[in-house]
This record gives structure tokens, C-alpha cells and sequence, in this order.
């Protein structure tokens, strides 16, 4: 029942799958299991901000085992999280130091001109990041996503229930967006599809949301654990068509998936805008293996090559009106996109943790309303006015792992043929 145009873009469901499950998705996957992007340096210790924890979910399947730092290649736990070449990672210190002093440091010694570096960093996070980062946690570690893949692991009930409603309820701008996710809250629909008649930023803020919600759901649908006792992996059906199908969730299901699409497309045109930044020679993915890093950027480029698609979300048209509003509007969007980064800490299984944090979306918004700073970039320097650390581009290619929702959507497709 999924077909036709996606509102707020000029594109339809049936042009997105032949585009993503024939070019896209076989070479992210691929991408996604080179070294430089199955590491990831996550804290999933930190606690809850907003409520007192309810404690962590005991299923054995819900467990991260971190990395041995043995294991992790050198280039990448050096240390060095805003660097990203081969030249960076072997900078002295004597050279970051110079480079803390002509950021703003005012302090002679090297302690102080770190600190004052390190300052100088958090205060590049508040300015431009939608989420919170952990790299520079001492509680952080790192973690094989290939060895921890997006799954269903039955964590669910009060527990999750009270993290989505946090999101949507306290994160959507208007009231009237918020539905009860919890099946025993009485059902209150007043009201909902007034969403339409928001301003464009603000039912995109929701749009994003739901996509990603949907996303989710589609990687424990394809992943379900298909019987206690044994560690065994499927598409459950029965679960896929209890969250969208039009029948079971009183005609929601079809906008939920729509809002996947729509995701896809904000992802895709974030993609597309941050080429420039790593078509740069100085742009390494800098491993320690020569041979490994040319390879995973050839590949990077050319996925890039394919995404020239015609028909991306055209980002111009939104915090388009007077300077000022545009701007408060703007900021607002970002606080709230770092504060559902906070209630990911109070998802109490460390996989769903894990994953929560690796969507990537806040640095696929990053690179949206960077546009004029990405144009500006030295070919042969870094840039002071628009850097990704690893951390960030990571995040943004496993969280395009919103092209296995939609592979596995025509994958769904067929098996309830099937069954038909």
C-alpha cells in the first residue's frame, strides 16, 4: 500500500527503491565493513539525565562486548578524534600546541595550551553539533558494530515505552504531534494530523522522528530473535505487520513508512552536499594500513558518484523567512536534536543504546546547514570553519543504514506474497 509521492518533496516510493536497493545499499554495506567504519568509540555507561534508572535490561542479547584495544587498528585509537590523514595522526605535540595558541589560547606551557585547545573544541561542539559525542569520554570504549549488529533483543515495555514517548512528546514542537506510544495509554487522536498545518521546519522536525523511529523497527523486524534458548535471527512478519500495517495501527502505518522515505531522502541530500569535503586529498580514513584506507575511500567516492540524484530534499526552502526567526528557529531544532542524544542514555539495553547513538542524523543535519562553510574548503589544509571528526563520520554511514530499512521493506514485501 505504499506507493505514489512523499509530501514536502518531489520524489515517490517506487523511484527511491529502485535507486537504493540496485546502487546504494550493496555498496554501503560493503563500506560499513572496512575497518575504518566498523570501530566505534561509544560511552554507554553514562546515566540517565531526566529519570532515575530503572535498571538495564539482563537479556544476555541486550549485552555490548567492548572491543580489546589489541584489536582496534592503530590509526584509529590514536587518539587523535578530529583528525582524520596520516600527517594529523603523527602531528607533535609541539605542532598542537601552536595550533591551540593561534585558535585563542592565551597560556604558555603545553598542559594549558591543551586545555585551552580543549576548550576551544567544546565550544566548536555547542556551536555546530546536534548531539552529544563520547569519544573524549574516559568512560568510553570501543565497540565491532559488525559484531554487534542492529537487532531485535526483547527489550521492551515500560522501559522503552517511556524513551519514545520522552522523544516525541518533549522533542516535538507543537503538542499536537505527540501520540501515546504505550499500548496502555487510552488512545487520543484529537488533533494528530494537525501536523500538516505546521510551518515546514517543524513537521520536518517530527517527519525525522518518525522516520527514524521507523527505521528501528524495521531492523528488529528483519532481525527478530526467532526462538528463545537459541541464538537464531529472521524476519518475523506477524511483528512487521503489528507496526505498519494499515489495519493494525488504524491507517498510521503507511505515513510512518513514508516518513522512512523521507529521511532517506534529508540523508541522501546531506550525502550529496559533504562530497566536496572528502573528495580532498588531505581526506585519508586514516587506519595505519596504507593499503586499507585507499580502498575504503575509493569506495566512499564512489557512492558519492552515485548519489547525484535528481530528486533530493531541497534543505534552501527551509529557515528561509525573516533572519531572525530563521535563526532562533534553527538553534531551537538543534537543542532539541542534542536533547534526544541525552535520552538515548536512558535506553536501558546497551545494544538499542548503542545503535540509538550511531543514527547519525544529527551529523547529516550538521552538513545541511553547512553549506557555504563545505564550498570554502582548503583543498590542502583543514578547514577551522567545517570539520568531521571519525566519530561523526561514522555515525553519518552507519546511520545511512536507513538504506537496509528499505531494502528489507521490499524484502517484507515478498514474504508476505508468500505467505499470501
Amino acid at each position: 500500500q505504499l506507493t505514489g509521492v512523499l509530501d514536502d518533496c518531489f520524489c515517490d516510493v517506487e523511484s527511491i527503491d529502485i535507486f537504493n536497493n540496485l546502487k546504494i545499499y550493496p555498496r554501503i554495506r560493503k563500506l560499513t565493513e572496512r575497518d575504518y567504519f566498523r570501530y566505534y568509540r561509544v560511552n554507554l555507561k553514562r546515566p540517565c539525565p531526566f529519570w532515575p534508572d530503572d535498571g538495564h535490561c539482563s537479556i544476555k542479547d541486550c549485552h555490548v562486548e567492548p572491543c580489546p584495544e589489541s584489536k582496534v587498528p592503530v590509526g584509529i585509537k590514536s587518539g587523535n578524534y578530529n583528525k582524520y590523514s596520516q600527517a594529523a595522526n603523527t602531528m607533535s605535540d609541539v605542532v598542537e600546541c601552536q595550533q591551540a595558541k593561534e585558535l585563542g589560547a592565551i597560556n604558555s606551557t603545553l598542559n594549558q595550551s591543551k586545555e585551552a585547545f580543549a576548550d576551544w573544541a567544546r565550544h566548536d561542539d555547542a556551536q555546530d553539533h546536534f548531539c552529544e559525542l563520547d569519544e573524549t569520554s574516559p568512560d568510553a570504549e570501543y565497540v565491532d558494530l559488525l559484531l554487534n549488529p542492529e537487532r531485535y533483543t526483547g527489550y521492551k515495555g515500560p522501559s522503552a515505552w517511556r524513551v519514545w514517548n520522552s522523544i516525541y512528546e518533549e522533542n516535538c514542537f507543537p503538542r499536537s504531534v505527540y501520540r501515546p506510544l504505550n499500548p496502555l495509554a487510552p488512545d487520543d487522536d484529537e488533533g494528530f494530523y494537525t501536523w500538516l498545518e505546521l510551518c515546514l521546519e517543524k513537521r520536518v522536525f517530527y517527519r525525522l522522528i518518525s522516520g527514524l523511529h521507523s527505521s528501528i523497527n524495521i531492523h528488529l523486524c528483519a532481525e527478530y530473535l526467532l526462538g528463545w534458548g537459541r541464538s537464531v535471527w529472521g524476519p518475523n512478519v506477524q511483528e512487521f505487520r503489528q507496526r505498519f500495517d494499515m489495519a493494525e495501527t488504524k491507517g498510521e502505518g503507511t505515513r510512518r513508512l513514508k516518513n522512512l522515505y523521507f529521511l532517506y531522502l534529508i540523508e541522501l541530500r546531506a550525502l550529496y552536499k559533504v562530497a566536496p569535503y572528502f573528495e580532498r586529498a588531505i581526506v585519508n580514513l586514516y587506519t595505519g594500513n596504507a593499503q586499507e584506507d585507499g580502498e575504503t575511500k575509493d569506495l566512499l567516492l564512489h557512492i558519492f558518484n552515485e548519489i547525484a540524484f535528481p530528486m533530493h530534499f531541497d534543505e534552501k526552502s527551509m529557515f528561509a523567512g525573516h533572519k531572525l526567526e530563521a535563526k532562533t528557529l534553527k538553534e531551537e531544532f538543534r537543542l532539541h536534536f542534542k536533547n534526544i542524544s541525552r535520552i538515548m542514555d536512558c535506553v536501558g539495553c546497551s545494544k538499542c543504546r548503542l545503535w540509538g547513538k550511531l543514527q547519525g542524523l544529527g551529523t547529516a543535519l550538521k552538513i545541511l546547514f553547512s553549506e557555504k562553510e563545505i564550498k570554502n574548503l582548503p583543498e590542502h589544509s583543514p578547514s577551522k570553519g567545517f570539520q568531521l571528526t571519525r566519530q561523526e563520520i561514522v555515525a553519518l554511514m552507519n546511520g545511512f543504514g536507513l538504506s537496509t530499512s528499505i531494502y528489507q521493506l521490499h524484502h517484507f514485501r515478498q514474504l508476505w506474497k508468500e505467505k499470501r
